[in-house]
């Protein structure tokens, strides 16, 4: 399986016979999603920069909230997941949990709150873990280090952050690299994940945002 990075909470997952791509985001933040004809889309919340569907191709599977789905080979679980206090419940966000090609894989969308029980016993055991980073909407970073520890990944990728070239307002990387113990990280163009290559501790994997023609990863 091969993992890209475009930019913002949008991956493009490559399998043996289905490419997913999830939260799809609008050129507005700097950016673009470029070509891609995606098998199956999926969107964790209802904002515009995480669910821009507009110049997909393709005659895709798009899943938009909760529930068990089985597609082409893949089953992936959507469970909502709890959204800021103040958010109203179009901002209610849905963390998504892949079976694909032998690996097991959580985007966590714009997660806000702490997981319940409930919540980490449907989203584990994982291979790679999606996990926002850059706070604002998401997660403090206070709070990052505790998911990563209930859901314990073999590989975590850091989401959601601020990268040169967008207009988002987020953290940047450097505060989550620190609470992890990480001094610096060199982006990578993409992971290949295989059951040889799975690390045997929680491990770090820093992605560049291919999608951002500026982008560092810093």
């Amino acid at each position: 399986m091969e993992i890209t990075w475009l930019a913002h909470s949008c991956f493009r997952l490559r399998g043996a016979n289905v490419t997913i791509l999830t939260d799809p985001f609008p050129s507005s933040i700097g950016g673009s999603v470029g070509q891609v004809e995606p098998t199956i889309v999926t969107v964790s919340n209802k904002h515009p920069n995480h669910s821009h569907l507009e110049g997909l191709e393709g005659d895709f599977r798009l899943l938009e909230g909760p529930g068990e789905y089985a597609i082409s080979g893949v089953y992936i679980r959507g469970i909502m997941t709890p959204s800021g206090a103040q958010d109203p419940p179009q901002h209610r966000n849905t963390a998504y949990f892949f079976e694909m090609d032998g690996r097991r894989l959580c985007h966590l969308g714009d997660l806000a709150g702490v997981l319940s029980d409930q919540h980490v016993e449907e989203l584990t055991p994982l291979d790679v873990l999606f996990l926002p980073v850059g706070g604002n909407c998401t997660l403090e970073l206070d709070r990052v280090g505790g998911i990563v520890q209930a859901l314990e990944p073999r590989i975590v990728v850091p989401m959601h952050y601020r990268v040169p070239g967008t207009t988002v307002e987020l953290g940047s990387l450097d505060p989550f690299l620190r609470e992890m113990g990480i001094r610096e990280a060199e982006p990578q163009p993409r992971l290949t994940v295989t059951a040889t290559s799975l690390p045997a501790e929680t491990t770090v994997v820093v992605l560049r945002a291919t999608g951002i023609r500026e982008s560092s990863g810093n």
